[in-house]
């Protein structure tokens, strides 16, 4: 199979344009290739005139695929393997059932991984499947009532499945193509193998992980919800079962030596059972802000100009970033086209937002967050959980200025860089289903934070047309986007207590669904290579 890169097409061109396009590159009569399948396209609009897309491809010929490559234009074609994912050879010798925590994506993938290999897992999920956990959340959102235990953060598919299902990742690994593939074949969209902002949408990402809680089960495992982890039972430095609390509320104990923590960045009482049972925990850097909302079709103008609407294009998406003069990055984060702000709490009398799109993306607004990073000598402490501790007291600030019944503080971002509080809202109408509370965010937000937002808008302003738009809301507090706590763990991927595998994003090694869909394989593999040497 033969790649050829960065083609570059009119928005409107098909793939008979794509064809010859290649056959130009390939310098051969279009009959000559016998297959094309599009492995990567992305937009180019930094001429708004000309916006454009720009294509990766692969292609089969009819003929020696080197020669092809040898006389190609531009040297845009290479010889290119298919991916192919071998699962490795079981080399496990105990008896024992392993333990999954946790059902967000490195937990899905970890399981699932295992019972391909024929290990039966048993999962536990302190939250609920899918069906009544959308039961749950809209209870949540249309009267207030908080389930701690089933929400936002906790439940069947993770903090992942009220978002966007955003599939971008900054890491390089060539298991996510892995995790790609598993999601396409489970109803995931197609597109997300080529796409270069993949994404499934939070109202199909429900679909894909029922499917892949069916087919663990087919394989032998099991999946058990409304448990939530309450103590380990460790002898001699090594796990030997695990207790939780089933739905009824009572205490089961199941004998392990293999417990894969796959417990998500929200899960704080989990966090600290696990400390004070000696699972050695460090400090970890987070980032704190706030969500900005815009109307979508001022977002979608400022991205493409006079293409803006265009049927292929859809909703725009933006990525930004700046270092102001007090030395402390922002960037935007999980930029959510055509979505809503969501209201994201999972303690009760505290307030959490985050961002949530459809798959059409097609919401009045698109939002983003804006973030700032946060140090552990920021954190006051040098406790492991300090950084914990910290977000703790920025939500319990954000739910009182809220008016302590889970509206979320916000402000227009004109009133925001005046320093004043917002007395009402604008022409943007906030969208977190909870409500919004005008006020002022500086009050819940560390003030490093938000002087270096306000010193970030007006660069953005200039990078992104209107990001600075004096209506455009912000919403308080976006605390949520990565653990503030690592579990330490070794090169066999286990902590300091033998057999436990600490893995994604609450254990501080994963930062999106598909970083922590890759760590979640990869704490699999390590089991199966039974590394515990009892």
């Amino acid at each position: 199979m033969i790649r050829i890169n960065q083609i570059k097409l009119p928005v409107e061109a098909g793939e008979n344009e794509l064809l010859a396009a290649a056959a130009k590159i390939l310098r051969c009569p279009v009959r000559k290739i016998t297959g094309l399948e599009v492995a990567r396209r992305a937009v180019d609009s930094r001429k708004k005139s000309e916006v454009s897309f720009v294509y990766h491809i692969n292609v089969t010929v009819d003929g020696d695929e080197d020669a092809f490559i040898a006389k190609a234009k531009d040297g845009k074609a290479e010889k290119y393997t298919p991916f192919t994912y071998t699962l490795p050879e079981n080399k496990r010798t105990s008896a024992l059932r392993p333990v999954v925590v946790g059902f967000g994506p490195a937990g899905i993938f970890a399981a699932q991984t295992l019972a391909k290999a024929g290990l039966k897992p048993i999962v536990l999920e302190r939250g609920d499947c899918v069906e009544r956990r959308t039961k749950a959340v809209r209870s949540f959102w249309e009267e207030k009532l908080l389930d701690e235990n089933s929400n936002v953060q906790f439940g069947e598919g993770g903090a992942g499945t009220f978002s966007d299902g955003k599939l971008t990742t900054g890491i390089k690994d060539t298991l996510c193509r892995q995790v790609f593939l598993e999601f396409a074949r489970h109803g995931a969209p197609q597109e997300i193998l080529w796409s270069a902002n993949p994404h499934i949408g939070t109202d199909k990402l429900g679909g894909v992980v029922k499917s892949m809680r069916e087919e663990i089960i087919l394989l032998g495992g099991e999946v058990n919800f409304r448990c939530r982890l309450t103590g380990i039972i460790v002898a001699n430095g090594f796990i030997h079962g695990i207790r939780y609390e089933n739905e009824a509320g009572k205490t089961v104990e199941i004998e392990t030596d293999t417990v894969i923590l796959a417990i998500g960045h929200s899960a704080r009482d989990t966090v600290e059972m696990l400390y004070e049972s000696g699972v050695k925990m460090i400090q970890k850097p987070f980032s704190v802000g706030t969500r900005i909302e815009h109307p979508r079709e001022l977002v979608d103008r400022s991205q493409y100009g006079e293409f803006a609407g265009h049927p292929k294009l859809g909703a725009a998406n933006y990525k930004l970033a700046c270092h102001p003069e007090h030395g402390r990055g922002a960037y935007t984060f999980c930029m959510c086209p055509g979505g809503t702000v969501v209201a994201a709490s999972s303690e009760k009398g505290r307030m959490v937002v985050n961002g949530m799109s459809e798959y059409a993306r097609d919401k009045e607004n698109s939002n983003s967050a804006i973030l700032v990073g946060i140090e552990p000598s920021d954190f006051g402490s040098e406790h492991p959980l300090a950084g914990m501790y910290l977000q703790r007291e920025i939500e319990s600030k954000a739910f009182e200025l809220g008016g302590g019944d889970y509206r979320a503080p916000a402000q227009l971002v004109g009133d925001f860089l005046e320093n004043r509080p917002s007395e009402k809202l604008g022409n943007v109408r906030p969208s977190c289903p909870t409500g919004v509370t005008p006020s002022n965010i500086r009050l819940c937000l560390p003030k490093k934070v938000t002087d270096t937002i306000a010193d970030a808008l007006p660069k953005m302003d200039r990078m992104l047309k209107g990001f600075a738009l004096h209506d455009a809301v912000l919403t308080a507090p976006e605390s949520r986007s990565s653990s503030p706590v690592r579990i330490t763990r070794d090169e066999y991927y286990q902590c300091n207590i033998g057999g436990i595998y600490p893995c994604g994003e609450g254990a501080g090694y994963a930062g999106g669904i598909v970083s922590a869909g890759v760590d979640g394989i990869r704490c699999a593999h390590a089991v199966l290579n039974d590394e515990n040497n009892f």
